[in-house]
């Protein structure tokens, strides 16, 4: 597989610090999807392995030029289709060394899940462009100032439990950027290619981003 120029992805989710990530059984337009989140304001979609047919849905959106990339990503062979669907970048859900070397082989930034500190040690070691925090709200968002601690610097996404009421503290403690799940993309609402109501989804949790949150201090 030819190597692409790699995305300098800490740098690009600092400017645009949302990844919208899709769960649904079914995606009529994954094109329309994304241009229905970018009107609302996130231009990240993460479509996920546990959606059928994933890589259709990745490759008709990568065609028209949106920012698209896959998680759930486990495998090497999964990590592979994706790749050659066009993904933007690959998120995993823990430490997946195949999917990192076949993420670095391509060029492509690989987002690997971490919880613990020796976890996102090997991430690290392992190449991630960014670090994942699954399941964030657990630990809540002080635990992102925590994990800064030993690893300044270091590019920290907060998935899981992330939500318009929530998704600022996170930030505001030390997260590069957050995932926005169901809160934006109800699996429902992708079914029906309800395009306005996710614009309006999207378009509430970003302006949450510019209200000072008091939770998780």
């Amino acid at each position: 597989m030819t190597a692409r120029p790699l995305l300098d992805l800490p740098a690009a989710l600092a400017a645009d610090p949302v990844i919208a990530v899709v769960r649904a059984p079914a995606i009529p337009d994954a094109a329309a999807l994304c241009e229905a989140l970018a009107a609302g304001g996130i231009g990240w979609t993460e479509l996920t392995f546990t959606t059928p047919e994933v890589t259709r849905h990745l490759a008709r959106a990568a065609r028209a030029g949106h920012r698209v990339g896959v998680g759930t990503v486990l495998t090497g062979d999964q990590a592979d289709r994706a790749l050659a669907a066009g993904a933007s970048f690959l998120v995993t859900p823990g430490l997946r060394p195949a999917v990192a070397e076949a993420a670095a082989e391509a060029g492509v930034p690989a987002v690997l899940g971490a919880l613990t500190p020796t976890e996102v040690a090997d991430a690290l070691d392992l190449g991630a462009a960014a670090v994942k925090i699954f399941p964030a709200k657990a630990f809540g968002p002080g635990y992102f100032k925590d994990l800064h601690g030993p690893y300044p610097g270091v590019p920290l996404v907060a998935s899981g439990g992330v939500n318009a009421g929530n998704a600022a503290a996170f930030l505001a403690h030390g997260a590069l950027a957050v995932c926005a799940g169901t809160d934006v993309v109800p699996p429902a609402a992708v079914a029906a290619g309800d395009w306005p109501e996710i614009t309006r989804r999207a378009a509430a949790f970003t302006a949450a981003l510019r209200i000072p949150s008091q939770q998780g201090s």
